[in-house]
């Protein structure tokens, strides 16, 4: 660091007065001894002070280049940004398409063990029209061969019944919906009773409720049940899986046991469904039902 004194000023003035000697004299042309021994000498004097000033200027210069490319990054900052929004989107795509090929493949995997002739459709939206709690908008409709009460499954069991058909969407009502109501029947006992969406009056909460007309009936959690049929496949083809029992009670002045069900069907998250265009030549039984999981083996 330099300091204000007559000394540092006699030696300013001769730096000062050199400089301007070797500025002219590198001017001139031509090899001269003189010249290139006093420009040797100026380079040992000034260029360690030039690389000092070059350094401290470093992170100016720096800075002036990069807001010198600044309207270019930005440029290229979005560009990249908008290949990876895309390739998200191609992700994402591609996932749902995978998502939907695995629902395709366990969808016509039912329909061949149920001997079910089916329509695939992609459920579009979840309506709650008056009078319905619980309906689905489905992209097929008469023009596929899709009429009022037919069965609509998915590769997990029952979704629920046509109720309305236009030339290309149809409207399903779901067997969670508070006035659906489906015949079933027990995987163990072949008892019978009627399954029906929400929570009957004196009931547990639930998605769905089952009503045995036994009351003698030996049920339990755990225990499976299929759609019993309707006459001639309508609304309810025969051996739809429907859901599990997960409790049972019997309501105060209740004249049947009532039993919590654990849909089949994730009602939440549908997406492929499949409607019943044409039913089974015989009764399937519980053939549909996947295998049971195997029961924990009791601590010795």
């Amino acid at each position: 660091m330099l300091r204000d004194s007559p000394r540092s000023r006699v030696t300013l003035a001769v730096l000062v007065a050199l400089a301007v000697v070797l500025l002219v004299l590198d001017g001139r042309s031509g090899h001269n001894p003189v010249t290139a021994a006093a420009r040797a000498g100026g380079e040992l004097v000034f260029v360690p002070a030039a690389a000092a000033a070059g350094y401290a200027a470093a992170p100016l210069s720096g800075l002036y280049d990069t807001v010198r490319r600044a309207p270019g990054a930005s440029e290229r900052i979005a560009e990249l940004e908008a290949a990876n929004a895309e390739l998200k989107g191609e992700l994402h795509a591609a996932r749902l398409d995978e998502g939907r090929a695995e629902n395709l493949d366990e969808l016509l995997h039912l329909s061949g063990l149920g001997g079910y002739e089916i329509v695939p459709a992609q459920a579009v939206t979840r309506t709650t029209p008056r009078g319905y709690a619980d309906v689905a908008t489905i992209d097929a409709g008469t023009e596929s061969g899709v009429r009022a009460d037919m069965t609509v499954v998915n590769g997990q069991g029952l979704v629920g019944r046509v109720i309305d058909a236009g030339p290309r969407t149809a409207t399903v009502l779901l067997a969670t919906d508070v006035t659906s109501a489906v015949g079933a029947r027990l995987e163990s006992t072949r008892k019978i009773g009627v399954v029906t969406g929400g929570t009957v009056p004196g009931g547990p909460e639930a998605d769905l409720t089952l009503e045995l007309f036994d009351m003698e009936a030996p049920v339990e959690a755990g225990d499976r049940l299929v759609t019993l049929g309707s006459h001639e496949g309508a609304p309810f083809v025969p051996g739809v899986p429907i859901g599990t029992v997960e409790e049972v009670q019997v309501a105060p002045g209740a004249l049947s046991r009532l039993g919590v069900l654990a849909p089949a069907v994730d009602f939440a998250s549908l997406d492929l469904v499949g409607v019943v265009v044409a039913g089974p030549a015989e009764d399937p039984r519980d053939s549909v039902l996947p295998p049971k999981p195997d029961a924990p083996e009791r601590e010795k």
